[in-house]
């Protein structure tokens, strides 16, 4: 199949002076709207204008123009209805769309329209549907469109005007319609997904200017994977919670240390120091600029991604010494805090959605249940455990002081484990340090097992049918015990 006459309307110009010449070049009468002819005059491609083939002036400055019945039963017909109806068929369509800065009132409506009759034809009719199109469009004006390209066009074309609409749609945020449309575009196709038998690929929504893994400008190393993109929003998201120079380590999507000091070198000393084995291959984010001391206490380990709103010129020099090490800047992450927004998890058949867990700690609302009661200094450490263990998966504890994390236990299927491998892993550091846990204690063992090793304070939310068994333990102990009356599990 070879196209004899074409529709051509874009807002977007871009190559269409090659694709127009291509066309011209293979006998392809031409027809064009206004602007677009006007873009083909100036760049000598002969053409007619789509008010000779339709009989139709376009009206209301130009917002109605290819919404015209000859027009689409040119593209809808076959080639013997059309013939019985004495009009010329069109069988390509070159089209895409205004930008969608007016919202619904200045959205594109002849555009789509048109080209979803030519995907409804596509037996017939070649859909062109975006710039990134062409230059395959082009090798098939040499030898003619089989099938199956035109049939990949067609769906092509389908899914831009779905995504088009998702995004006008997208400006009106409701919470939890009905027919939910997630506009996502394709960014990078990865090497393979969780596993490498595994296929993958990431998709983002928009580039918004916000300090997210989405944004992340990619300044050396190797190509990100699946599995770097998910510790990476994680190191991003939680590091966004404080204000203070802040480290976050990041392992198989769950902290390994977390730290807030006077200076960032301070906070990934304090960070590292948590667990010195399990940032072997990991991620790390900071909130403030990589300086050379910090490039090279961080050359001295394996890492598999480091992340910073920015890097000293020598601390670039020094990181890229480490020929796969994936160096991302991600702009804001030094003044961006964490912001409202929805979660999306697929499961079998189906996607779960939920806002996003940002909601703030306040002290005010805090109940303490203890006889012992704790300082304005606990009270900070207890918001930074709190900011810290909502980002471990639950189960989750973590044990700080002042503002660093020296033992973090998650992942486990029951509260006392998750406490047994923090007390483990932070052996004499627990000594002194204050608990928190993102739920509730459903007994007093993990209790227990904590005041063993020296726990002086404890933070969790409260609410169990056994809390009276809870706080007993805690005063027989001389513990400290807040409830927050604010569960953040993650699962």
């Amino acid at each position: 199949m070879h196209p004899k006459r074409a529709i051509v309307s874009v807002y977007d110009k871009s190559g269409l002076d090659e694709l127009g010449k291509e066309l011209q070049k293979h006998g392809v009468e031409i027809y064009a709207t206004g602007g677009t002819g006007e873009y083909l005059k100036k760049h000598s491609i002969e053409f007619k204008s789509s008010e000779e083939y339709t009989g139709f002036v376009e009206l209301l400055d130009g917002k109605v123009k290819t919404l015209n019945s000859k027009l689409h039963a040119a593209i809808l017909g076959s080639v013997e209805e059309l013939k019985k109806l004495g009009i010329e068929p069109i069988d390509m369509v070159v089209c895409n769309f205004y930008p969608l800065d007016f919202g619904i009132e200045g959205m594109d409506i002849g555009g789509p329209a048109m080209t979803r009759a030519a995907a409804k034809n596509w037996r017939r009719v070649v859909i062109v549907s975006s710039p990134c199109q062409y230059k395959e469009v082009i090798e098939h004006l040499e030898y003619g469109f089989d099938e199956d390209f035109r049939r990949k066009l067609a769906i092509e074309a389908i899914r831009r005007t779905a995504y088009y609409d998702a995004k006008l749609v997208e400006k009106y945020n409701e919470e939890f319609p009905q027919h939910l449309t997630l506009p996502f575009v394709k960014k990078i196709e990865l090497r393979y997904g969780e596993n490498p038998h595994q296929k993958g690929a990431f998709y983002v929504v928009h580039n918004d200017g916000k300090a997210n893994i989405a944004n992340a400008e990619q300044l050396h190393g190797k190509m990100l994977s699946y599995n770097n993109i998910l510790d990476a929003n994680h190191a991003i998201e939680c590091v966004k919670e404080f204000e203070e120079p802040s480290a976050v380590i990041i392992k198989h999507a769950t902290p390994s240390g977390i730290a807030s000091a006077s200076s960032i070198e301070k906070a990934w000393k304090d960070a590292f120091e948590t667990d010195i084995y399990s940032p072997f291959g990991g991620v790390v984010a900071f909130n403030r600029k990589v300086t050379p001391e910090l490039a090279n206490e961080l050359s001295k380990i394996f890492l598999e991604i480091v992340i910073a709103p920015s890097y000293d010129s020598e601390a670039l020099k020094i990181l890229k010494q480490k020929k796969n090490l994936r160096i991302l800047r991600v702009e804001g992450l030094d003044r961006e805090r964490r912001t409202r927004g929805i979660e999306v998890r697929s499961v079998e058949n189906g996607l779960l959605v939920q806002e996003k867990d940002v909601k703030e700690f306040d002290p005010s609302t805090w109940k303490v249940v203890t006889e012992k009661k704790p300082s304005k200094e606990d009270i900070k450490s207890m918001i930074f455990a709190m900011k810290s263990v909502r980002h471990v998966k639950s189960n989750a504890v973590v044990f700080v002081k002042g503002t660093k994390t020296v033992a973090i236990g998650g992942g486990q299927t029951a509260r006392v484990d998750a406490t047994w491998i923090a007390v483990h892993k932070g052996k004499d550091r627990i000594k002194g340090s204050i608990m928190a846990s993102d739920a509730f204690f459903p007994f007093r063992d993990a209790v227990d097992l904590a005041a063993e090793h020296g726990v002086r304070a404890i933070v969790q939310p409260g609410g169990s049918i056994r809390d009276n068994e809870v706080i007993q333990a805690a005063n027989e102990h001389g513990i400290i015990m807040v409830f927050t009356g604010q569960r953040c599990f993650l699962h």
